[in-house]
């Protein structure tokens, strides 16, 4: 019979005229209390506890509704017993509540009566509009969510009754601030606590991986059990006894928890961390506590560093906090060398935006774990990123997870081979694995909101009373819609909203074309705009977006990881909207693939073949400047079979240097002449101004690679002699003042295999005596790189790995390996040594690179001064066992070569072509052709970013307007692209100078090389 009767407590309200339209009592002021969408399986939180509803009901004389939710945290009885009644579809609420976006199916959208208001009164009651709250994932512009935020908008609802002006009102709650800015209703102090927990578990498993089992791993999980309180009991009765009475295993030295960020999250963090034996330490105090053998390890030590701690402005001028949000670039972070090598685990709490140093970066990981091994085991082992800023302040975030899965492990493509991958945990949902309490807090903090809102139903057009009016000014600001229009401050959703539209448009038509039936055609007068998607944000994307929006007929879309950064590119253009996603998330990134009319892929490498696959399936065209992979190069067939186009290598190198060798080898061939020469030489380098270091180079990545191309071997054809080098002698046999400029001066190394080109060029074996592609650099690059080579410093293999207790006996000991003897550590015996493997014409600049570069001791300096004094903390750390000289060299010169803020770049691309008459004999006259490119960065972008970004701009355009036939995988060497392309670089000042001289003997670069190459082998 219980039963029974709460069925007929369900259904009664269910009969519509029944409720709306009783002759016998006005309507009733009614709020909906909506479940969750049921996809979400882990969200169990609740906007209003049963008190709450309590309240609402006896007090403020409101009716609620409950929808029924099995998983919700409260249950139907104990809203049935606060005075609530149940609902299936909240139907008569005017008032609906929620915690995330309602699934699009449920959104009400009608209006209802006015509360009080009386059928009898006439013909029709007087209808209000429906409000509803919930964290709706509109306001950043998210696209997946511009279809929730249409059903609130009357040009969306043309049928909607008084011309949309009933259509509900949308309150956000992550909007609804104080008069300070800082956000009053949310769960950040449940993050906080949640992240720690989990991260706590994270860290357990860290351990396991390097073979210990800490105390951490009884740490409760917090959705395993009832209440916070049950949780703390046992991280306290369990976790921290075991901890204050057995202590931390010892291999793992002493647990440093890290904590960054001032607000709630970081509260939740520190006072869920109190229920552990903890001591508070200050950051001038962890190197101590590290590495002091006698630290009390009973207990667990807390660190919260602030912003002053690890913020240090470029020109060594105090931390200050007002100019910090002033002039954020002033800033670089030391967290990487300062703090993070001492921490068993980093709870990251604080909000980053892009104008802003980021917390660590890529590079800067590879510092802390090298600093971190000779700690000891476990340093930096795991990070808890409660912010969940995917590649935000932490660089290395490469995703969020789920309560499911909670953690993984991240290498970053810049990590060393020899660091070990560190544990994230990033669950974008920690709240509601404390839903109890999260869902009490919330709702205490909300209620005030939601009695103003009722008030305005019970006295509409009623002035505020004074206590209220902060609350409902707060209630204003959060309002994103009401009376189908949107706020003001949110207008700019309305271009979004427009790729939504379209994309759906898109699609309805695609399956009106795949039915045969005819396609409508546009109304007269309209230009439909054509669509690009933009997938990625990184380096070369803003000369690209420039380049895009200056076409007025052009819609971009720039989708990206990072909404911040998005947002940031297309700010300044009117015909660009910014768009979450995540790459991970086939189905995410498909919607906005099927909306597209080219694809543009700035993703890395590995993202392209599958965004590729997307393409073809939904017949979109694409544009990458990365080189075609096996992968991608396996996707032809279908892609001609779909008629797609995926073009791909259409950067700079590869790009510009295929465009520019293409157009002026037709051009010869179009003038019935025949190619005898090709050489090509490409480099990018830092200005000359900043170039005044050793190697005349700089690094913006892990210079292993640069250091390891230098072992390459070559094979080139000069002279109809076809030579190798090994990669023994690549550094030795270099090339001499390559002739490619009047003012800047540059050598050249023989860049791998350059036969294959022949083919790629349609260069005939039997009449082309040189094909040769090199490498520029600064002179003196090869003569330093050999010397360091001949020291030991590229030395790879295991035998030869060192153990330097301080960075300047890195270059002695490697020299120890390669000339199998003891080395005294003294000058006198240094520079002995050196002499045995470095010319002595060379010696002197070596040895001022080596001390520049700070592998051997000052001591060797010309005055005898400055002698070693100990560790160098500006330096990289040392590794704690023996490791290969070249990871150790790569480490360092990584630090010691980076790019400042402010230095600019230098791009340098050459052809070299020597033609004749089709037929002529050898020594008959030739022309020599060539094609230049030099270019500097600017105060807006690097010399890399504009020629990769450009001419992808141009051929995304040039594909957008139907101006490229070919289909398939292709690269630009079509006659269609390079033209365009090149016509196009040359109206932004990237274009190639080219100039014809007649000679006999080849051309000036040929000639040049030959000579290099003659008096090389004459010493052999």
């Amino acid at each position: 019979m219980a039963v029974l009767r709460r069925s007929h407590l369900i259904l009664r309200p269910i009969a519509r005229r029944a409720y709306h339209h009783t002759p016998s009592r006005s309507a009733k002021l009614t709020v909906g209390i909506r479940r969750e969408d049921p996809a979400r399986i882990w969200e169990r939180r609740c906007p209003l506890t049963p008190d709450a509803v309590y309240e609402l009901v006896e007090k403020d004389g409101v009716e609620v509704l409950v929808q029924p939710c099995e998983r919700r945290v409260f249950s139907s009885n104990d809203f049935l017993n606060a005075g609530a009644k149940l609902h299936p579809t909240l139907q008569p609420a005017h008032v609906i509540v929620g915690i995330k976006e309602t699934p699009l199916s449920e959104v009400l959208t009608d209006p209802l009566p006015a509360p009080g208001s009386h059928l009898k009164d006439g013909p029709q009651p007087s209808l209000v509009p429906r409000t509803q709250v919930m964290f709706s994932h509109t306001v950043k512009g998210q696209l997946y969510n511009m279809e929730l935020l249409s059903k609130f908008l009357a040009s969306e609802n043309r049928s909607a009754p008084a011309e949309g002006a009933l259509l509900p009102r949308l309150i956000d709650y992550e909007l609804l601030t104080g008069e300070d800015g800082k956000r009053t209703v949310g769960f950040g102090w449940f993050a906080g606590v949640a992240g720690a927990l989990e991260a706590l578990c994270a860290m357990a498993h860290a351990h396991l991986e390097l073979g210990v089992a800490s105390p951490f791993l009884y740490t409760p999980r917090p959705h395993t059990q009832p209440s916070l309180e049950s949780i703390r009991s046992i991280l306290r009765d369990v976790v921290g006894a075991r901890i204050a009475s057995d202590g931390t295993p010892k291999s793992l030295g002493p647990i440093v928890i890290g904590i960054t960020g001032t607000g709630k999250v970081a509260q939740g963090c520190l006072e869920i961390l109190e229920d552990l034996p903890t001591e508070c330490i200050t950051v001038d105090q962890l190197h101590n506590v590290v590495t002091d053998p006698n630290t009390d390890m009973h207990k667990i030590y807390i660190v919260h560093a602030h912003a002053k701690d690890y913020f240090v402005r470029q020109d060594g001028r105090p931390f200050e906090r007002s100019d910090y949000y002033s002039h954020p670039e002033a800033y670089v972070s030391e967290f990487h060398s300062k703090i993070a090598p001492y921490l068993s685990l980093l709870l990251h709490g604080a909000g980053w935006a892009p104008r802003y140093p980021r917390l660590m970066t890529n590079e800067q990981l590879t510092t802390t774990l090298e600093i971190g091994k000779t700690l000891g085991k476990g340093r930096f082992a795991c990070v808890g990123d409660i912010s969940c800023d995917v590649e935000g302040g932490l660089e290395f975030l490469s995703r969020h997870t789920t309560l499911s899965s909670p953690f993984y492990t991240v290498r970053p493509p810049t990590l060393p081979a020899h660091l070990p991958s560190v544990t994230m945990m990033a669950v974008d949902i920690l709240p509601t694995a404390l839903p109890l309490e999260a869902s009490q807090h919330f709702s205490t903090a909300f209620l005030p909101y939601l009695r103003s809102v009722l008030a305005g139903y019970k006295q509409p057009g009623s002035e505020p009373s004074p206590d209220s009016r902060k609350t409902h000014e707060a209630l204003e600001r959060a309002t994103v819609a009401s009376g189908g229009e949107l706020r003001s401050s949110f207008e700019w959703l309305r271009k979004p909203l427009a790729v939504w539209k379209d994309s759906v448009q898109s699609a309805a038509t695609r399956a009106t074309n795949a039915s045969g039936k005819e396609k409508p055609a546009p109304a007269p007068g309209v230009q439909p705009r054509k669509k690009v998607l933009m997938l990625g944000s990184g380096m070369v994307a803003p000369p690209a977006v420039a380049e895009l929006c200056k076409r007025r007929d052009v819609e971009l879309v720039v989708a990206s990881n990072s909404l911040a950064d998005a947002r940031q590119l297309t700010a300044p253009y009117p015909n660009a909207t910014p768009v979450h996603v995540d790459v991970n998330d086939p189905a995410a990134v498909e919607r906005l693939v099927a909306g597209a009319d080219v694809v543009i892929s700035l993703l890395p490498v590995p993202f392209h073949p599958s965004v590729a696959e997307l393409c073809i399936r939904n017949r979109k065209h694409l544009v990458t400047a990365s080189y075609i992979s096996p992968a991608m190069r396996s996707l032809h067939q279908r892609a001609v079979d779909a008629d797609v186009l995926l073009m791909n290598e259409i950067g700079l190198d590869p790009g510009i240097d295929h465009c520019s060798a293409m157009s002026l080898l037709d051009s010869l061939r179009a003038q019935g002449k025949e190619v005898v020469s090709f050489t090509s030489f490409c480099g990018g380098l830092p200005a000359p101004e900043y170039a005044d270091v050793p190697l005349g180079y700089k690094f913006s990545w892990s210079p292993k690679g640069v250091l390891s191309a230098a072992l390459n071997s070559a094979r080139f054809k000069l002279r109809n002699e076809v030579s190798e080098i090994p990669g023994t002698d690549l550094l030795s046999k270099y090339f001499t003042d390559v002739p490619l400029s009047n003012v800047l001066r540059f050598e050249g190394l023989a860049n791998r295999d350059s036969l294959p080109y022949a083919d790629v060029y349609g260069l005939s074996a039997d009449t082309t005596r040189t094909v040769f592609r090199g490498t520029l650099r600064y002179p003196g690059f090869a003569d330093l790189m050999y010397a360091f080579r001949a020291i030991g410093l590229l030395e790879s293999s295991p035998s030869a790995s060192v153990n330097p207790h301080h960075w300047s006996a890195l270059a002695r000991q490697a020299l120890e390996k390669q000339l199998g003897t003891l080395i005294m550590d003294d000058p006198a015996s240094l520079r002995a040594a050196l002499a045995d493997v470095v010319p002595a014409p060379q010696r002197d600049a070596v040895l001022r690179a080596l001390r520049w570069l700070d592998i051997v001791p000052a001591a060797l300096a010309e005055d005898g001064a400055g002698a070693y004094a100990g560790y160098d903390a500006s330096l990289p750390a040392l590794p704690s066992k023996p490791t290969a000289p070249i990871d150790m060299f790569a480490t360092l010169l990584a630090h010691k070569l980076r790019y400042e803020p402010g230095e600019r770049d230098l791009v340098v691309l050459s052809h070299e072509i020597v033609a004749r008459k089709k037929g002529a004999a050898e020594g008959h006259e030739e022309e020599v052709h060539t094609s230049s490119l030099i270019t500097y960065g600017t105060r807006h972008a690097s010399a890399m970013a504009r020629t990769v970004g450009l001419p992808v701009a141009f051929a995304a355009l040039q594909v957008l307007d139907g101006g490229v036939r070919a289909r398939g995988v292709q690269g630009p060497t079509g006659r269609e692209v390079y033209t365009h392309v090149l016509a196009k670089l040359e109206e932004v000042g990237l274009g190639m100078r080219e100039s014809v001289q007649k000679a006999r003997g080849g051309g000036h670069v040929e000639q040049a090389l030959a000579s290099r190459w003659k008096a090389i082998e004459e010493t052999v």
